[in-house]
């Protein structure tokens, strides 16, 4: 699915085919989760291949790195210009991109004293397709920020993240919602949320979240859209009574929630403020224009 025989990706500074990369068995992300990843999309704009944001997320991965005191000496303009080639190299115009950085072999629990920096990529469609998501709420608790560094994109936070899915599509939903330490609604495994209420939008604070980048953009394009967006805590009784609600994130991209343990949305999803969100989002990575009347 992710390669064939033509595929390339990048790896310690040189291009080669996939089938070619190795994994050492004693590398300290594969034993420990001691890693960090991005995920990156590129467009086929108006204006040709573009990747969304490519300098936050390289930017975000450096930090990751020095969060977690793993060596990285790449600069984001190298990873930026090197995900164009690879992109090139597979002959992809649109494309999910994955920069991975992963630890030297080491058997203690010390940091690695080096890291190999992989990115691959391949065409990848939006993560929940075109459906709208039936979600519940996860036992599986949102890891603690008393515990790690949860705004870094750690490789071993999302084993957690991988339980709460796996739990819901074991009840028969699409996605789950996790909560926090303290039972308030944190996020899905892998997007942020946001639901809509008498003409707001509300979305947990920073704190036990991701900080992600999709996330940051809702904030931006609702500035445009003059859409009030309001961080705050909230229970999961309170999503039961959204009038909308989606998930965003670089994978997710911008995908609908449709009903909440079984209750609905109260507003059709294309009556909804987040649904102009959802449209303007699609016309920026695209580079067009967007103006939206609200109704």
């Amino acid at each position: 699915m992710y390669f064939d025989e033509d595929t390339v990706l990048f790896m310690d500074g040189a291009f080669i085919n996939a089938s070619e990369a190795g994994v050492n068995p004693y590398g300290q992300t594969l034993h420990y989760g001691m890693g960090v990843f991005e995920g990156l999309r590129a467009y086929q704009t108006v204006h040709g291949t573009k990747i969304f944001k490519a300098t936050e997320h390289f930017n975000r991965l450096a930090e990751s790195c020095s969060l977690l005191g793993m060596p990285f000496d790449y600069s984001t303009e190298e990873l930026t210009q090197i995900s164009y080639q690879l992109l090139e190299k597979n002959e992809l115009t649109c494309a999910y991109i994955r920069p991975l950085v992963i630890g030297s072999p080491r058997m203690t629990l010390e940091a690695a004293s080096t890291t190999t920096v992989i990115i691959a990529a391949w065409k990848w469609g939006k993560y929940f397709g075109d459906k709208s998501l039936r979600v519940c709420i996860s036992s599986v608790e949102r890891i603690s920020p008393r515990a790690c560094r949860v705004e870094a994109k750690v490789s071993g936070h999302y084993v957690n993240a991988m339980m709460a899915a796996a739990e819901a599509k074991k009840r028969g939903y699409d996605e789950s919602i996790m909560l926090d330490g303290n039972g308030f609604v944190a996020q899905a495994p892998g997007a942020n949320l946001f639901f809509e209420k008498d003409g707001t939008l509300y979305t947990s604070p920073e704190g036990s979240i991701f900080p992600g980048i999709t996330r940051k953009t809702v904030f931006d394009i609702c500035r445009q859209l003059d859409i009030t967006v309001i961080e705050k805590n909230f229970r999961a009784d309170q999503l039961l009574e959204a009038d909308a609600a989606f998930l965003c994130g670089t994978a997710t991209e911008i995908t609908p929630i449709i009903s909440v343990e079984g209750h609905p949305m109260n507003l059709p999803w294309e009556r909804s403020l987040s649904f102009s969100i959802q449209e303007a989002f699609k016309s920026l990575v695209l580079d067009k224009s967007y103006s939206y009347v609200i109704v």
